[in-house]
This record gives C-alpha cells, structure tokens and sequence, in this order.
C-alpha cells in the first residue's frame, strides 16, 4: 500500500513511459539534424551554411531546431564529438587484433596519428575549420569532445604499466593526455615543407618510436 505522499504505480509508470516516448521522438528529431547539417557539409566541403539549410534539409522546422540546440555552434560541435566518439570505436576495435598491452597502445597511436593528417582530398572541414577555431574560442568544449579518445588511451596505458610494459611510477592518466595531444598536433602538422620547400612528412612509425623512447639514451 502507498502512503498519501507517493504516486500511485499506475501513474509513476505512466510518466515513466511518456518520458520515455518523448526522449526517443528528441533523438530521433536530434539525429535528422544531423544527417542533414553533415549532408551539407559534404556538398559543400565547408561548415559554411545556414540553420534554415539545415532546417530545410531535415523537413523539421525551425522551432524544432531551437529547442534542440542554441545555434550553429551547438550543432558543429555535436557533429564533432559525434566524429571524434566514432574515431575512438574504430581505434578500440583495432586495436583487439593484438594480444599483447603494449602493441594495442602502439596500433592506437599510430591510427591516431593517422587518422589526425590533413588530407587534401578528403573534405573534412570539421577537423579543418570548425576544431581549430574551437581549440581556440571554447577549449573546455575540445576537452569534452575528446574525452572518449583520452578515455581509450588512458585503458591502454593502464594495462600496458599493470603488464610491467610501461616505467614504474607513471601516471597513466597524464601519460595518455600528453600522448594524446602530442600526436595530434605532430599529425595536423607533419605535412609541412622545410625551408628548401621540401616535404619530409613523419610517419607514424616515427611517432610511435618518440612516444614509446623519447629521445634520452637509456
């Protein structure tokens, strides 16, 4: 028997199922937003565009659109967590095809790094344009979005040092945020010419050995 100050069963399942119903029409709603702003961005190989483009292309309307997000800012980034939360999923999947710690963090750092070049043909102005004003303007926001990739790092480096893979006393957290960073910036800029004009790109290789060695004699 409920006491007088609780909600009957029947009622408290009945908000929980409405609850429920209207947090799946919100994605769903979210996830068309999506879809269409990354349509967009793919035809035009740029972020340049309008919400009402957007909007237009998803066939929802534009109160719709606000009450999902506060602007074109809020959708970027959403479309960039989206991208660095699927780059961590696929590093991860990669990464089971080795047994040993130490080679599951190797093949992380390497496709990081990878997966971070600029390439001239692939149109990705979400990394290109959108990332580089946000490092800039929110960098809290670039730290949230890249929590899944440092989250991934982070595991790797735990159980690489618990396999006795690592130096004692690291701290695996820190070490995984400073690979992190280290390989990205290395990545988004290791397509630069010399003073000659010559290209001389580093390879992942090159990464994964600074990384893992550093440069001190042991």
């Amino acid at each position: 028997m409920t006491s007088p100050s609780e909600e009957p069963a029947w009622k408290q399942r009945a908000v929980e199922r409405s609850i429920k119903t209207a947090k799946l029409r919100a994605a769903q709603r979210v996830q068309r937003f999506l879809d269409a702003a990354q349509a967009i961005i793919i035809e035009k190989g740029s972020t340049d565009f309008t919400v009402q483009e957007v909007v237009d292309r998803s066939r929802q309307s534009l109160r719709s659109f606000y009450l999902q997000f506060d602007g074109k800012h809020e959708l970027l980034l959403a479309l960039f967590e989206d991208a660095l939360s699927r780059s961590a999923d696929q590093i991860r999947a990669a990464t089971t095809t080795e047994d040993e710690p130490i080679e599951r963090l190797k093949v992380a750092v390497q496709l990081l790094f990878e997966s971070s070049r600029p390439d001239p043909t692939a149109k990705r102005p979400l990394f290109t344009d959108f990332a580089p004003r946000l490092l800039v303007s929110h960098p809290s926001e670039v730290k949230i979005a890249h929590a899944p990739l440092l989250a991934l790092l982070t595991e790797l480096m735990e159980e690489a040092a618990a396999a006795g893979q690592l130096r004692e006393g690291i701290n695996p957290k820190r070490m995984a945020a400073m690979t992190m960073q280290t390989v990205m910036f290395v990545a988004q800029s290791s397509g630069e010419s010399d003073e000659s004009g010559t290209a001389h790109p580093i390879t992942a290789d090159e990464v994964w050995d600074f990384c893992a060695h550093g440069f001190a004699a042991s």
